[in-house]
């Protein structure tokens, strides 16, 4: 007889992440850059290039620690971020 399944093993094998990166500056020019966990859209050349490059460093660190970007946690993800440079926006520091 089968095993029944558990919701939370049919969760995790359908788990999706994805980075989204958005360049508020522009100089005429459409830039989109997609990867297989990221999708980046906008900014000038400078902009975007900085965005694709931290992009890409945050999945090599992951491939580093042997995870997929939906096994991270949010405080696992803060930290990679870091040290990629990027650095979040608390509203109540604001």
């Amino acid at each position: 007889m089968a095993k029944p399944k558990k919701q939370s093993d049919s969760k995790s094998k359908d788990a999706k992440a994805v980075l989204l990166g958005v360049g508020l500056d522009s100089d005429g020019h459409k830039r989109i850059t997609k990867g297989p966990n990221f999708a980046l859209v906008g900014g000038t050349q400078e902009t975007h290039e900085a965005m694709t490059e931290k992009a890409i460093k945050i999945n090599e660190k992951l491939a580093r620690r042997g995870k997929q970007l939906h096994e991270v946690s949010s405080e696992e993800f803060d930290d990679i971020a870091q040290e990629v440079g990027l650095h979040r926006n608390r509203p109540d520091q604001n």
